[in-house]
């Protein structure tokens, strides 16, 4: 029997583990991917975490683990298919995909969001031909050539930024007129020559034949490119969550900044929780906050 079962090896986990060990909690942290450290890791450059400015993404995300492996903190690589809670022992049981079941007094979830698709033709059949969601891990691939950015939000602006010291022209195609960026970031690209907006514009089509060669947007537009990058938002990875806790329309776990939800003894941190701000400094804030609360649960049980 556990005490605590964290889902999640992102910022918001790894954060919540090292807070429950320090609470003398016996623990296990179940990540998808082995030694994961979440999105973090697609990240250039994390410039706005305080005392550690203009660490890479992945080397901030390997400290992080570090940090919580030299703590003690057990992990198990495998995806979590179902979640119960016995209404009657308050035990949580916690099964996974390599069959394995685990039981705990209390779990956090904090299994984060992946990349939203554009859904439109051409987008799966182009896959790693052309089509990526992550400018940091194939940008490099696309250097002296053109490409486009969608989206229009922090991440869609630091990647057309990221993409501009390396190819010769990057599109920036958002739907609307305006950016949801911060405002420091949106005038860094606006200052960007080889950046250009395309505004009020949405993408009908990636076209191609073994690669992508072009993007064509609604109304008839087509721009010549080489490589597609898609920062059009995330989606939690909530699914299993589904008739444990209450999610928002969304698909997001309700929850509190302590991470409490509907279900006594399971709470949410990071990407995955109802929240305004997704970013890797409200993770660890998630996970610290979390824990503490599963402590403070786990001790009135």
């Amino acid at each position: 029997m556990l005490d605590l079962i964290i889902i999640g090896s992102g910022s918001a986990g790894l954060s919540a583990a090292i807070y429950g060990i320090r609470a003398n909690l016996k623990l296990l942290v179940i990540e998808k991917e082995f030694e994961g450290t979440g999105q973090v890791a697609l990240s250039s450059k994390v410039d706005n975490y305080l005392g550690l400015p203009g660490l890479d993404g992945y080397s901030m995300g390997e400290q992080f683990r570090e940090h919580a492996v030299n703590f003690g903190v057990e992990f198990l690589e495998a995806s979590v298919t179902e979640i119960s809670k016995d209404d009657n022992s308050k035990i949580f049981t916690v099964k996974t995909s390599k069959g394995e079941v685990y039981e705990a007094k209390a779990v956090i979830y904090a299994a984060g969001a992946v990349h939203r698709h554009l859904d439109v033709p051409g987008e799966d059949e182009f896959a790693s031909k052309g089509v990526s969601y992550c400018a940091t891990c194939d940008g490099a691939f696309y250097r002296g050539k053109t490409t486009a950015v969608v989206g229009g939000g922090d991440t869609a602006l630091d990647d057309a930024l990221y993409l501009s010291a390396l190819c010769e022209k990057v599109y920036l195609i958002h739907r609307r007129d305006e950016f949801r960026a911060a405002e420091i970031t949106v005038k860094r690209v606006k200052e960007k020559a080889n950046i250009e907006l395309v505004l009020n514009s949405q993408v009908e089509e990636i076209l191609g034949n073994d690669r992508v060669n072009a993007v064509k947007l609604v109304g008839g537009k087509t721009i010549d490119i080489d490589g597609i990058f898609i920062a059009a938002g995330s989606v939690p990875v909530s699914k299993v969550v589904e008739g444990v806790a209450d999610l928002n329309p969304a698909g997001y776990i309700i929850a509190d900044e302590n991470g409490i939800t509907s279900t006594p003894g399971f709470f949410a941190a990071g990407d995955v929780r109802t929240k305004t701000l997704r970013q890797v400094v409200t993770a660890v804030s998630d996970g610290a906050c979390a824990a503490t609360a599963a402590a403070h649960y786990i001790e009135s049980l």
